[in-house]
């Protein structure tokens, strides 16, 4: 969330933020909120002085046996207690009022950010590889998987429904071979290997910014304060939940793994040939955790983005990157890149990684903060970026990799994790 005094002092850089990321949060309504809380907190505060004032006078009054002034002054302190009690539950039902309403403010956008309404709008800065051209009639990763007897998705919809599927074969083998290669390689950049939990409490979802919106892409256990998660971001975010880091021990770089579930909810009818939008998906996760400070967010946000293009690269996909506009980003991100695959099947590029920095948006929501060198306790910058996430990278992988004779050949980076195999062959 953006800093309270932040949103008193520039009141117009929060709505022109909320403008440009198409969110309708009325910060005039906020503002008025925000005066209701400090005006009754000023009276709850004054009753209290004016408390303390009469208990000494009460026990001066007591020591000089004036029953008559002792007796007002009871009276008085009466009628102040009950005063108190009548507005501290308003209070308390105010501040959360505004906590709530504050969870909604969006991040202000970086102004190299590209001014835009939604994905249409995205712009392009980046190329890398070559489109494949085949001489001879390519099928679509489905068609492949079906051939090359990799995936199972009517079995699969009969065990969880739609928007499922079963890995089979060297498939399984994989997107194994995938999590592996992508851990291994960013952990050998001094990144921190995690196996997170796949579930994570509220407040997790709240510090990461995926509620209060969001909530219908998540999937609750239903009696439990526990949600599956769609990112490892979510449960490493909530790990420093509450904590004051040392200074000394930023950057924090760690690269997570977890399955991860999504609702999907809004894409009926979309995307549903193959394994590109379901349920229930594998993914290694990049996160960063710096001290607060723009130059250094916008470093790791460029080091980010560059690890997922070195791993694109090992396995020969062409790509694009694109700057993600105002209105595509999010409420809480500063600056956003995506990361696009070439899809031979369709024609396009499609997004397979995100690469955010949030300044101290997410640190604020979760009270994740570190102790500067002059012993100043400020909250701490926080960036994520995909590294792998399957089975959506199979589906560019197959295309781009599938040989004549109907097999697809194994990129050279893969090749250690599958016991040296160089194609997947029908069998």
């Amino acid at each position: 969330m953006l800093d309270l005094s932040f949103i008193r002092n520039h009141p117009d850089a929060v709505k022109e933020a909320a403008r440009l990321k198409n969110n309708p949060i009325d910060i005039d309504a906020l503002l008025a909120l925000d005066q209701a809380v400090l005006t009754l907190q000023r009276e709850v505060e004054e009753a209290r002085a004016q408390q303390n004032q009469l208990s000494k006078r009460i026990q001066q009054a007591s020591k000089e046996k004036n029953v008559e002034l002792r007796t007002t002054l009871l009276a008085e302190a009466k009628g102040l207690a009950e005063l108190i009690k009548e507005k501290e539950p308003q209070l308390t039902k105010l501040q959360e009022d505004r906590h709530q309403f504050l969870l909604l403010v969006p991040n202000i956008p970086d102004p190299s950010a590209p001014i835009g309404k939604d994905e249409n709008d995205n712009v392009p800065f980046k190329y890398w590889g070559e489109k494949p051209s085949f001489d001879f009639e390519p099928l679509d990763h489905y068609d492949l998987m079906q051939k090359l007897n990799m995936v199972d998705i009517e079995r699969a919809v009969k065990v969880a429904g739609s928007r499922s599927y079963v890995l089979k074969g060297d498939a399984a083998r994989l997107e194994l071979a995938l999590m592996n290669f992508a851990l291994d390689r960013i952990a050998s950049k001094g990144f921190t290997p995690l196996i997170v939990p796949a579930m994570a409490r509220e407040d997790c979802f709240i510090g990461n910014g995926q509620f209060p919106k969001g909530r219908d892409q998540v999937y609750e256990l239903e009696g439990e304060d526990l949600y599956l998660v769609g990112t490892a971001e979510v449960p490493i975010t909530g790990m420093y939940k509450d904590e004051i880091i040392k200074g000394e021990e930023l950057p924090m770089t760690f690269v997570g793994f977890c399955p991860c579930f999504r609702k999907e909810a809004g894409t009926y009818g979309k995307d549903t040939r193959g394994v590109f939008r379901i349920h229930q998906f594998n993914k290694v996760e990049q996160y960063v955790i710096c001290e607060a400070d723009h130059n250094e967010s916008v470093k790791w946000h460029e080091q980010l983005l560059k690890n997922s293009e070195e791993l694109i690269q090992a396995l020969g996909l062409p790509y694009r990157v694109v700057n993600v506009c105002t209105g595509d980003m999010g409420d809480g991100k500063v600056g956003m890149y995506d990361l696009e695959c070439w899809v031979p099947s369709e024609g396009r590029y499609r997004e397979t990684h995100s690469c955010s920095y949030f300044h101290d948006w997410q640190a604020r929501r979760v009270n994740m903060r570190y102790r500067d060198a002059e012993g100043k306790v400020k909250f701490v910058h926080t960036l994520n970026n995909t590294a792998i996430a399957s089975p959506r990278i199979l589906i560019p992988l197959l295309e781009i990799h599938q040989q004549a004779d109907g097999s697809v050949r194994i990129p050279d980076a893969l090749r250690p994790y599958m016991g040296g195999q160089e194609y997947i062959r029908p069998r």
